[in-house]
């Protein structure tokens, strides 16, 4: 079945970088868009990174110029670099297909941006 374990999470200042990890399997990772969503205390969970599987890129508005996603299909790894971090960026990290193809989502990597 669909596994995907994030890592690479951690405590930051402001102004700060992350880079997150996602491994996946159970699925054939070269040929499926992959994301990366946010879900921050009390609010709904956001798509916030895209890539496709020929490496066409999409962000959200709120992470423009500062986020960067990219993927190894030899790891089947997706990645995410995370520069000039904001306590707005605080939130748990997940990744997954895009759109989600099935209810399965991992465990996430916490990502706190504080002074």
């Amino acid at each position: 079945q669909v596994r995907l374990v994030e890592s690479g999470g951690g405590l930051v200042q402001p102004g700060g970088s992350l880079r997150l990890s996602c491994a996946a399997s159970g699925f054939i990772f070269s040929i499926a868009a992959m994301g990366w969503y946010r879900q921050a205390p009390g609010k709904q969970r956001e798509l916030v990174a895209g890539i496709t599987r020929g490496d066409n890129t999409h962000y959200a508005d709120s992470v423009k110029g500062r986020f960067t996603v990219s993927r190894d299909n030899a790891k089947n790894t997706v990645y995410l670099q995370m520069n000039n971090l904001s306590p707005e960026d605080t939130a748990l990290y997940y990744c997954h297909t895009n759109p989600p193809l099935t209810r399965n989502w991992g465990q996430g990597t916490q990502v706190t941006v504080s002074s």
